[in-house]
């Protein structure tokens, strides 16, 4: 089985349509709802996305059997007020519960959380809980950066600000997934945000007391870790001053594969080893375009992995199901229902 660890939602046009709705009128219309049904999202799966083909055909094309959806980061607009973010992450999280209930073999969610600049952690600690108790999400995003790069800044992910959320994680026993959403800088793209603040986070977590604290804590790193696995030797030198080792540290967290080539899949999977990587695509997305060089598309990366010959078997399979298994708690079988 083939588990891929990141993936975001695609959702109905009225999702879309309800964000430009309160943002245009700042809540004043009150809240409303997005209105999607349950035919709405069904058919947003099977249409056309990036790409040409569905998002169910895709994941038929990559030889995935099941996909961990959030919401797409760059839509969440987390420095806007907070009344306007929790009802938008409210609304997309509602989706993603529907679709996982929709396509129960191909679909797991991975909540999005309200949380916005300035607001205390602890107040999305009890959304946390119902998403979970009640809607049946897996694990959560964890944003480092709510104010999108606007100048709002939060405390890094090792500081103690992130206790509260992070001892419900561990109640929960559920994984956060580090995901900034997006990016108000005129010097940087999103995704530059993105590996920014993994590598933010990355360091952050690992030079703080968190996993002495909360040894049980999960934590998944998107985008194999950012810049971290290509610069992890900086930070040894540091850490052999101090008398420890930062690449065991490193072993403290989760990888997912979102790495669109061969080198840079073998440098992270040789760096953290194959026990700490789960497969990821976050197809569709920015890597579904083709290669006019190969032929391929660039996010279908399960070929990459099956030839890496200095990977045994079990390896693979920790990288392409049991770790996804084992991190995200996930009871699956060994079908798919994504041909359907």
């Amino acid at each position: 089985m083939v588990i891929d660890a990141h993936a975001h939602v695609t959702a109905p046009d009225k999702l879309y349509v309800y964000k430009a709705g309160i943002l245009a009128h700042r809540g004043g219309h009150g809240r409303g709802s997005a209105g999607a049904t349950d035919d709405d999202i069904t058919k947003a799966l099977k249409a056309p996305v990036f790409g040409g083909s569905s998002h169910l055909d895709q994941l038929k094309e990559a030889g995935i059997d099941m996909q961990l959806i959030s919401p797409r980061p760059y839509q969440m607009m987390t420095s806007e007020s907070p009344k306007l973010v929790q009802w938008f992450t409210e609304e997309t999280n509602a989706i993603i519960a529907r679709q996982a209930k929709l396509f129960p073999n191909v679909f797991r969610g991975v909540c999005g959380l309200p949380l916005t600049p300035g607001i205390p952690v602890q107040n999305v600690v009890p959304y946390l809980d119902k998403c979970v108790k009640e809607d049946g999400f897996v694990g959560c995003l964890l944003n480092p950066d709510p104010g999108e790069c606007s100048g709002r800044e939060t405390p890094a992910l090792g500081d103690r600000y992130w206790y509260p959320l992070y001892e419900k994680m561990v109640e929960l026993d559920i994984p956060g997934h580090i995901h900034s959403t997006g990016c108000k800088s005129d010097r940087l793209t999103y995704s530059l945000h993105f590996i920014n603040e993994e590598n933010i986070g990355v360091v952050s977590l690992l030079t703080s007391n968190v996993f002495n604290d909360f040894p049980k804590l999960k934590i998944v790193v998107s985008h194999g870790g950012g810049a971290i696995p290509y610069q992890w030797a900086r930070f040894e030198a540091s850490a052999l001053r101090r008398g420890e080792r930062f690449s065991e540290r490193m072993r403290k967290l989760y990888y997912d594969t979102v790495l669109y080539s061969s080198d840079s899949l073998a440098l992270l999977i040789k760096t953290v080893g194959a026990d700490r990587c789960l497969f990821g695509t976050e197809r569709p997305g920015i890597g579904t375009v083709k290669d006019p060089q190969t032929g391929r598309w660039l996010d279908e990366t399960r070929h990459l992995i099956d030839a890496f010959a200095w990977l045994s078997a079990a390896e693979k399979r920790m990288i392409f199901e049991d770790n996804a298994k084992k991190v995200f708690k996930l009871e699956v079988g060994a079908s798919s229902e994504a041909a359907s």
